[in-house]
This record gives C-alpha cells, structure tokens and sequence, in this order.
C-alpha cells in the first residue's frame, strides 16, 4: 500500500511545490494510517490541517479505499 500512498503524493507535489511547500511519507500502518510530515511552506501555513484533510486525505483516500486516516506527524 506504501507505493501505492507514494504514487498519488507524487500527483499532488506540483501543487504543493508551486506555493512553496511539500508532502514527505512518513509511514502507511497495517490498519490504514498514512503518516505525512508538511514541509515547507505548508509545515507553517495555517492551512495546513486544511490542506492535509481537504486534498491529500481525500485524494488518498479515493484512490485507495484501504486507507483510513492521514495525519501529519
């Protein structure tokens, strides 16, 4: 599932890129737990929770029904 989580971070990156930030995988757990870290721009924008849950939860999710939860470590 890890390459999986990978493979759409990596859709999402050029976004994230052009306002200054990025998306780094941290781990997938066996029960659906993507752990990602913000850098960047996006570890200090106050949009971050809403750039975590908003776009990269949901793009993950939809693409891989498995997964549960994305949150930032």
């Amino acid at each position: 599932m890890r390459e999986r989580v990978e493979e759409v971070l990596e859709l999402l990156r050029p976004s994230l890129q052009a306002d200054g930030g990025n998306v780094e995988l941290i781990d997938v757990t066996e029960d659906g737990i993507v752990k990602v870290r913000l850098t960047g721009a996006c570890g200090g924008c106050p949009f971050a929770t809403l750039t975590l849950k908003e776009g990269i939860e949901r793009a993950i999710k939809e693409e891989i029904p498995e997964v549960r939860e994305v949150i930032a470590v």
